[in-house]
């Protein structure tokens, strides 16, 4: 459950510190936007490192699937338009490769 909470919150992290990027780039918003932007991502770096993973590349790669959903929910509640069925579809398979990659059985 740890690492659920981490993946969590490294995404919210790292979704809230690209999208400050976004607003400032796309959106037109006061360069400023982009200190807590980096502040947020160096929290996403700190808190992936938190995960309990042999290797960081399985780490990362797990994460994605979390990312991908994480970033369906960012789009709902901060964009205010909402995932779609295919979105949806995917974001599912996203964390099943995720479950699969983090939990699946080793060779010792």
């Amino acid at each position: 459950m740890t690492t659920l909470f981490l993946y969590l919150g490294a995404a919210l992290a790292e979704i809230a510190g690209c999208f400050s990027f976004w607003a400032w780039l796309r959106l037109g918003k006061s360069v400023f936007w982009l200190i807590p932007g980096l502040l947020a991502l160096a929290v996403f770096a700190y808190l992936l490192t938190r995960v309990e993973a042999d290797f960081a590349g399985r780490a990362y790669a797990a994460y994605g699937g979390v990312y991908i959903a994480t970033s369906l929910l960012w789009l709902w509640a901060v964009e205010g338009v909402r995932a779609d069925r295919w979105d949806l579809a995917g974001a599912t398979l996203c964390l099943l490769g995720a479950a699969i990659i983090l939990w699946g059985p080793r060779a010792a």
